[in-house]
């Protein structure tokens, strides 16, 4: 018998020609996490994240909010609420990186006229608009502002589990002839499985290939599909990707970091600073703002609700209350 032919040597190339090279990773740690602590982080944490993301690779990270500021209360909200070039720069500096930094903009909760500076007096990168299906003329106004304005733009088309389908066409239909770069497929309330996703990312990309915009990806974990969820729209074809650190989120949070950059395979992304940043930053933070998969936000994920009622739940176990979890189960059951 002749020898078996003798395996090829693995190598450090041959173990990355998988990845795909036009997937971008946005980091959205701070601006997604912040709706658990009213964006009330420290410089330090913030830096922290900041300084993860350039270690790591990722392509963009969210600092936050750029919301109204008119008729607030003083220190109700931390200042990643607004994301003033003056609280910006006190992190990043000049930012010379190739990080790229971008901000959150809510259609109808933005000033963004007077918000949004023009691109050469901001350190931003990017603007993303989230809006929801009957907001859409607002947004289309606020992506061309800050597409003039010099900016790259996206739109985060929210709540879309409970969108219907006509009504979604129209919808992607109107942003696919945005300025926006690229159309952000939108789990709010981390109900939808894997046969969605794959149905939904081929119609978002039937309206934006066209018009030569790429798809995104927000998921959250209500029923701990977020990652894989994230991987079945990536195998569809969607190439710009939200995740954050352990997955640090509203209410049932979002992808892990940690997890994507493990499965993407790409060289230039690397997983020990965030390991780090998870180890030393991120997961001392659990047992006060208490994100992540848990009972109550499994009950509105399965039922398609917003996790508002979820959320109340477990800030009432903060404060020392213990929750029902089968009246939680009948008073959602009942909204159905």
């Amino acid at each position: 018998m002749s020898p078996k032919t003798p395996k090829p040597k693995e190598t450090a190339e041959s173990r990355w020609l998988s990845f795909r090279p036009e997937i971008k990773v946005l980091d959205c740690t701070i601006r997604d996490g912040g709706l658990m602590n009213n964006h009330q982080f420290d410089d330090k944490t913030v830096k922290m994240v900041y300084d993860t993301c350039v270690a790591a690779g990722v392509d963009y990270m969210e600092l936050g909010y750029k919301a109204s500021r008119k008729g607030i209360k003083q220190g109700e909200h931390g200042c990643w609420k607004y994301c003033t070039e003056e609280d910006m720069r006190r992190i990043v500096g000049d930012n010379q990186t190739n990080l790229k930094l971008t901000v959150m903009a809510d259609a109808e909760r933005c000033d963004y006229h007077e918000d949004i500076l023009p691109k050469k007096d901001s350190i931003l990168d990017m603007i993303r608009v989230a809006t929801y299906i009957t907001q859409i003329p607002t947004a289309l106004d606020m992506v061309k502002d800050a597409h003039d304005k010099g900016y790259e733009t996206t739109v985060n088309l929210m709540a879309a589990s409970i969108i219907p389908e006509r009504e979604l066409d129209e919808g992607l239909e109107m942003l696919a002839k945005s300025e926006a770069k690229a159309i952000y497929l939108v789990d709010s309330f981390g109900a939808f499985y894997s046969e969605q996703i794959h149905f939904l990312v081929k119609k978002y990309l039937s309206h934006c290939k066209p018009a030569d915009k790429e798809v995104g990806l927000h998921m959250h974990n209500n029923l701990q599909l977020a990652y894989a969820n994230t991987i079945e729209g990536i195998i569809e074809g969607a190439n710009f990707l939200d995740a954050t650190m352990a997955g640090l989120g509203r209410g049932a949070g979002n992808c892990p970091m940690e997890l994507l950059i493990g499965f993407l395979r790409n060289p230039k992304y690397q997983i020990r600073p965030i390991l780090d940043c998870v180890q030393n930053y991120i997961e001392p933070m659990r047992a006060r703002l208490r994100w992540g998969y848990d009972l109550p936000y499994l009950l509105t994920g399965l039922r398609n609700l917003h996790p508002r009622g979820a959320i109340r739940f477990k800030e009432l176990e903060l404060k020392g209350e213990k929750g029902d979890i089968l009246k939680f189960h009948d008073d959602v059951t009942d909204q159905e």
